[in-house]
């Protein structure tokens, strides 16, 4: 009974979130069209009709570890958005991210961004959804600027959404740059002058 309703094709002992976090890596180093099926299988210790089973196909193995990655690596955006003022989540943010984008235990950069920068063989459908993934992100923040606004915490006229977009460039333009070889100090400087733009900043912070 246990042997039938294990999940056909799982390896006996698989662990579904440690196969996943081993697929986000080869994902995040070689992105969506680079990462073979035998580097995913290598890398995740299964064979191909076990991939198959459990993840239906490369594409869906791909959203489904950017799902993984969303959840545990990129976990500070969603904290910075608890932040008490705005310029406090924006400050989080941009630091926890400068931080993870230089993680010596990951590799460098942002999986959203490396993952599919351009359209290959799926005709696209992964680089629109990962900018999708991305968008999410930038919409969360805009509704939390927009209360920020709202509750006179950000001066009256403020363009949440503008401010966010403007927010999420300064990101992703660090994980291009991390992904590069830029170090964690250099990703910082970057981040002091991006949050002297931001409406609420105090004196001498940074």
């Amino acid at each position: 009974m246990a042997e039938k309703t294990r999940e056909r094709g799982r390896p006996r002992g698989f662990d579904a979130n440690a196969a996943l976090d081993r697929a986000v890596e080869v994902f995040w180093r070689r992105g969506y069209e680079g990462a073979s099926l035998s580097d995913l299988t290598e890398a995740m210790g299964i064979n191909r009709p076990s991939l198959y089973a459990a993840y239906g196909n490369k594409e869906e193995l791909f959203r489904r570890a950017v799902a993984r990655y969303a959840e545990a690596d990129m976990a500070y955006a969603r904290e910075a958005l608890a932040e008490p003022t705005a310029y406090q989540v924006i400050a989080r943010f941009l630091r926890a991210n400068a931080d993870a984008l230089t993680r010596t235990d990951r590799p460098p950069g942002c999986l959203s961004i490396q993952g599919g920068l351009s359209d290959g063989s799926d005709g696209g459908s992964v680089a629109q959804f990962l900018a999708a993934s991305r968008l999410a992100g930038e919409r969360a923040l805009a509704e939390r600027l927009a209360r920020a606004v709202d509750e006179g915490d950000l001066p009256a006229g403020t363009d949440p959404v503008a401010l966010a977009r403007y927010v999420m460039v300064v990101s992703e333009g660090n994980a291009v740059h991390a992904a590069a070889g830029a170090d964690r100090a250099g990703l910082h400087a970057t981040v002091d002058i991006a949050l002297r733009a931001v409406p609420g900043n105090p004196q001498g912070a940074g």
